[in-house]
């Protein structure tokens, strides 16, 4: 934690322990979370794994510290009379019984593996804030009519597969992909408790989640710059996902002519332009991003002759994604023609739009407006867990600010003031679901 944080979380605990959450408190005519209490586990969350040199978090899925973490996250869920699994996708599921057992759950959760050098809110926020949930209603001896479940997915940051498991998403190929941990999926997903092999159990059928809620710092500056406490998100971008691989014809780099060469790296030079002119142009709020590049051979005095990178498309709506990505197309096969080259491309991941249910956008802005809290709905321009599970179930997200719209980052903060915001928010939300 960096002197900045550190002033931060200080400052917000402070804030909390005046709003008097002290678990021997009396209970707040408003119902509140302990939040010192969060604001003390996050921040000991974010001391696994982190990188003394920069602050930033090296929690990457399947690695020893995200196993750490998901450790220390099943002891507080434990504490939380919790009665705590790892299913067959190393998804880490917390669950109370309810008074009505015959109720499908509430289940609300986030993750808790980051980007390396990424930041400690980017899903702890949600993880821990939903635990302290369960662990206020156990405080109080609350009962809920609906059992509850908090979940931990895996793997979010690699292609949300514990939650994509869930919903049915996962194809059997995706079991061989190298993560940023070194592992495979499937041997990442054995490492920490699951069963990659009978992945197909952790599929849930549609109807047996009542509702998914999801808290999660914004990642953008909307919120911040407004001075609103908290995001009503109205709907989660699709995304795709392509390898492209554009050749030409490897030569010597003094001895061919300019005229002469069908150079890859040029046409993937003019194609990535083309991708970020295109996106631009286009009416709408699509974005689309080329973010990994490679030349083959890789010798500074060959021209290549092969280059493969990625290309990534989002938006609300996923015939917008279809109708920007053949645009890009016929931009490569012009682009193809005047160099000479070829371009393929193969779809590779899919996460399907999600908007989120419109009783539930309500829900959240009246636990919001009875706790004084101001709101705004907005989209997420970024994936989250909550867009698989709205396959099988109406899902909710809320967002609070985040500092400088800073994240995946060591800079990335969320104040504690505004974490326990969005904590008695995801309170009084799944309080006033139960009830209705």
């Amino acid at each position: 934690m960096n002197r900045r944080q550190f002033a931060e979380t200080t400052a917000g605990a402070l804030s909390a322990l005046a709003m008097g959450a002290w678990p021997f408190g009396r209970w707040q005519e408003r119902r509140q979370v302990n939040g010192p209490r969060l604001t003390d586990t996050l921040a000991r969350l974010g001391q696994i794994g982190r990188n003394p040199a920069t602050g930033g978090i090296n929690r990457v899925a399947f690695s020893e510290a995200d196993r750490e973490a998901r450790a220390f996250v099943a002891g507080l869920m434990r504490a939380a009379g919790l009665e705590v699994r790892i299913d067959a996708a190393g998804n880490l599921m917390g669950r109370r019984a309810g008074t009505a057992p015959n109720r499908p759950p509430l289940m609300f959760g986030s993750h808790v593996d980051s980007v390396p050098e990424g930041g400690n809110y980017d899903g702890p926020v949600g993880t821990m804030a939903a635990i302290e949930v369960a662990q206020t209603l156990a405080d109080r001896d609350l009962r809920t009519r609906h059992p509850l479940e908090v979940v931990v997915f895996s793997n979010e940051e690699g292609g949300k597969t514990g939650s994509r498991a869930v919903s049915g998403e996962v194809e059997a190929r995706e079991l061989d992909l190298v993560t940023a941990s070194g592992k495979t999926i499937r041997d990442g997903i054995a490492f920490i408790g699951g069963e990659p092999g009978d992945l197909g159990r952790a599929g849930r059928e549609r109807g047996s989640i009542a509702a998914f809620l999801e808290l999660h710092v914004e990642q953008g500056a909307v919120l911040e710059r407004g001075g609103i406490a908290i995001g009503v998100v109205e709907g989660i971008v699709g995304i795709k996902r392509w390898n492209v691989t554009v050749d030409g014809f490897a030569n010597h780099a003094g001895t061919t002519p300019m005229d002469a060469r069908r150079d890859p790296l040029v046409a993937a030079a003019r194609f990535i332009d083309a991708v970020h002119r295109i996106a631009r142009d286009t009416p709408g709020r699509q974005v689309a991003t080329v973010g990994r590049i490679r030349a083959e051979p890789g010798a500074p005095n060959v021209i290549p002759g092969r280059v493969t990178l990625s290309l990534e498309i989002r938006d609300l709506e996923m015939a917008k994604i279809d109708r920007v990505f053949d645009v890009v197309r016929r931009a490569a096969d012009e682009t193809g023609g005047a160099t000479g080259t070829t371009f393929r491309f193969d779809l590779f991941y899919t996460s399907h739009a999600a908007p989120t249910d419109e009783r539930l956008r309500r829900l959240v802005e009246e636990s919001a407006r009875a706790l004084d809290l101001s709101t705004l709905r907005m989209p997420s321009g970024a994936g989250h867990d909550a867009q698989s599970i709205a396959l099988l179930a109406p899902v909710g997200m809320i967002f609070v600010p985040s500092v400088g719209g800073i994240s995946h980052s060591p800079e990335e903060l969320t104040r504690a003031e505004h974490v326990v915001n969005g904590a008695n928010v995801l309170l009084e939300t799944v309080l006033a679901l139960d009830s209705a």
